[in-house]
């Protein structure tokens, strides 16, 4: 019994620690408080569009600075009261009714191409209500007072949400863990071997640093013990469980410095010194990623700071690699070497304890693949979810097109044959679609049992006279059921919301079987109908056109190195060739990530690889980005002819070529990788004489040893991509 018991309180922890309880409470709140004031007192108004507005305002798990929550939900109440207007004066009329769904279709998409965070939700709610108010007797006088009611709804879902912010903290423990990260960020940036920095100036940087670490890991750890007293809490623990972890890569980080800091003293230091670069500079993202995702707990930070992990995990022994071999038996490289490993060790913990922490750890969701270098750390203000651009995602406006031409013909079935609630087959359709197949197949599958069981069980219902008290309770009920599992499972979230349907319904009129059999006919038809047109759009898996994609960006990388080699041989600067080359990498790095985002959308079944595939992207646009800085510099430079420059490019050509037969090919040649990276790991960059060194030659020698490490952990990715 006392086990039942410690495993219940767990559970309950766990609950309360996460959104889905407190999006339950509001929902209920936000739905009931209008639905018993309408029918307590008798008020003169269409109490569904005011419960409705409000519980999908309150529903919505909004972030941000407090001015702009505020903003963004008075303008989601606006268009929602807009919509049920809109919806009330074209019912009846098909002409009015198709055109109405079609503008308010369209102006879904462009909500969710404003915001991919928001505007899917305020998308689907506004079609919600539309299709609602179009079974509604129409008349300017009805479209008056269901917009008034609507209104008057969300704004009382804004004050429910309102009235949370003074009580409900912005998750004080996951900032203070979420700070000793940043901590150890800023401590390894400062490690980063620059010959432009003092060595004084250096040291007194890291101490700085050092002590700044050590003071955010001991306030968090204070914070943390603080709330642990008595009764641990899970969540608490595993934030603990991340401080710790931050503190022992601290503790590996300073290792590697003193380790740095003889090998700096050395004089065959220098041509190694660029090759650290990477490896500090994935460092110090990954750490600041890590502090985001703690704080935002969105799968999507998640799935970035994992593949910033695996890159990094790649980066550690190509490092290694090279360090014992252009310093062989030294001690300090021997040291190099022993840390480097135990920082690569940390990487699967650290995994593990980051995704613990995390809500829907196991969802996958689309994600900006594109690593960016995080130089300051900060979660997405409000506004900074806005997208401006004019330019849209191919992929959406094929979406809005298919949604909007089924919720035209959904419409104008149910309108032209005077369905008494023939809304449910566009609302549907509405629900079930998504932006691409995999998603539509698991939302209608979902949708389907859902309502079937949901259905099933309101037959039940409908033999049982229930007095009023016990409908309006289970009303709450399953409106709360329906927004715990939500995000949880969509499946238990629709076999709520089909029992709160019928609950609702018996509340103003009596439910028959025909009100049973004609919601499932038109969720059935409207789950198939999803089906198809999302098949239409979407008839290839993006993992089978991934490697072409792949191959041809490491192509791109191969012809860019070799019309730079041959600008540097021959003195032609940064000529039409060289331009051309390095716009045709950049366009294909893009054309990979945007593959890899489009892959992100598929189902579970068709991402086996992404993660790895994602590295690989990533080492492609900083092979991009280095050859880049090389060449601003070709600009009425004389021929530069070197050996050791020579010789990286050809090999770097090489290299990129076995790279994109690999990606190609069913298997790798696993003989083919390791003679590649020994080539690479006894490659050496000469030091510079010490007079009369033009910008270019010091450019190329130190761009060309990262990417040297680059190219390395591009070897070691298709190695592991093969074992996986």
């Amino acid at each position: 019994m006392t086990g039942l018991f410690a495993r219940t309180r767990d559970s309950l922890e766990r609950a309360r620690v996460q959104p889905d309880l407190n999006r339950a409470g509001r929902c209920v709140v936000a739905f009931m408080v209008p639905l018993l004031a309408a029918i307590g007192w008798h008020l003169p108004f269409e109490a569904a569009f005011a419960a409705i507005a409000a519980q999908n305002i309150a529903i919505v798990d909004v972030r941000g600075s407090y001015p702009l929550r505020f903003g963004l939900l008075l303008t989601m109440a606006a268009v929602l009261a807009a919509a049920t207007w809109l919806g009330s004066v074209s019912s009846g009329n098909l002409v009015f009714a198709v055109g109405a769904v079609a503008l308010v279709s369209l102006a879904g998409g462009l909500w969710r191409h404003l915001s991919t965070d928001y505007g899917a939700a305020l998308a689907t709610a506004s079609g919600l209500l539309l299709l609602i108010a179009m079974a509604h007797p129409a008349g300017s006088s009805h479209a008056h007072e269901h917009f008034l009611s609507s209104l008057v709804g969300g704004l009382w879902g804004v004050t429910v949400q309102v009235a949370l912010w003074p009580f409900r903290a912005q998750h004080p423990r996951r900032r203070v863990v979420a700070d000793s990260w940043l901590a150890v960020s800023d401590l390894m940036a400062a490690m980063v071997p620059e010959a432009s920095l003092e060595v004084a100036g250096r040291h007194r940087q890291l101490a700085e640093r050092q002590a700044g670490v050590r003071t955010a890991l001991d306030h968090a750890s204070a914070i943390l013990s603080s709330a642990a007293r008595g009764q641990p809490r899970p969540y608490v623990r595993q934030l603990d469980a991340l401080n710790l972890a931050a503190a022992r890569l601290a503790t590996r980080a300073i290792a590697l410095n003193t380790t740095l800091e003889s090998l700096m003293e050395r004089a065959d230091f220098a041509p190694l010194a660029p090759s650290f670069a990477p490896v500090f500079t994935s460092l110090v993202n990954s750490a600041r990623a890590i502090a985001v995702t703690i704080v935002s707990r969105q799968p999507s930070h998640l799935a970035a700071a994992d593949v910033r992990l695996r890159r990094l995990g790649h980066l550690l022994p190509a490092l290694q690699d090279r360090a014992l071999t252009q310093m062989p038996r030294s001690p300090d490289s021997i040291q190099l070497g022993f840390v480097l490993r135990q920082i690569g060790a940390l990487l699967p913990e650290l995994q593990q304890a980051l995704r613990s922490t995390i809500d829907r750890a196991d969802e996958h969701t689309a994600f900006s693949v594109e690593l960016f270098d995080l130089q300051t750390w900060t979660l997405r203000p409000l506004a900074s979810t806005l997208n401006l651009q004019w330019r849209s995602d191919p992929a959406l406006l094929r979406f809005i097109a298919r949604a909007t031409v089924l919720q035209m013909l959904g419409v104008a079935v149910f309108t032209f044959f005077q369905l008494e609630r023939g809304y449910w087959l566009p609302l549907t359709m509405l629900v079930v679609l998504q932006p691409d197949y995999g998603a539509t197949r698991l939302r209608a599958g979902q949708r389907v049992l859902g309502t079937l069981t949901g259905g099933l069980l309101a037959s039940l219902l409908l033999w049982l006279p229930l007095p009023a008290a016990v409908l309006l309770s289970a009303t709450g009920i399953t409106i709360a059921g329906f927004a715990f599992w939500l995000k949880r499972n969509y499946t238990i979230a629709v076999f709520f919301i089909t029992l709160f349907v019928v609950l609702v319904t018996e509340t103003s009129a009596k439910v028959t079987v025909a009100f049973t059999v004609e919601r499932l006919a038109a969720t059935a038809a409207g789950g198939l109908l999803a089906l198809l047109a999302a098949q239409l759009f979407w008839p290839v898996w993006e993992r089978h056109r991934l490697p072409a994609i792949l191959a041809q960006s490491l192509r791109a990388n191969r012809g860019f190195i070799q019309a730079l080699g041959e600008s540097l041989r021959n003195g032609s600067g940064f000529d039409a060739r060289t331009i051309a080359a390095k716009r045709a990498a950049e366009i294909a790095n893009g054309t990979l990530f945007a593959s890899l985002q489009r892959m992100s959308g598929d189902p579970h079944s068709q991402q086996e690889g992404i993660e790895n595939a994602g590295a690989f992207a990533n080492g492609c646009q900083r092979l991009t980005r280095a050859f880049t800085v090389v060449a601003v510099h070709l600009a009425s430079s004389p021929p530069l002819d070197r050996t050791d420059l020579t010789s990286f490019i050809a090999l770097a050509t090489d290299t990129l070529e076995l790279l994109a037969r690999t990606v190609e090919a069913a298997g790798p040649d696993p003989a083919a990788l390791k003679a590649a990276r020994s080539s690479l790991n006894e490659l050496t960059f000469l030091a510079p004489p010490a007079h009369n060194v033009s910008e270019l030659e010091q450019s190329a020698r130190s761009q060309f040893a990262r990417c040297a490490t680059e190219l390395s952990a591009l070897l070691l990715a298709a190695k592991v991509g093969d074992s996986a």
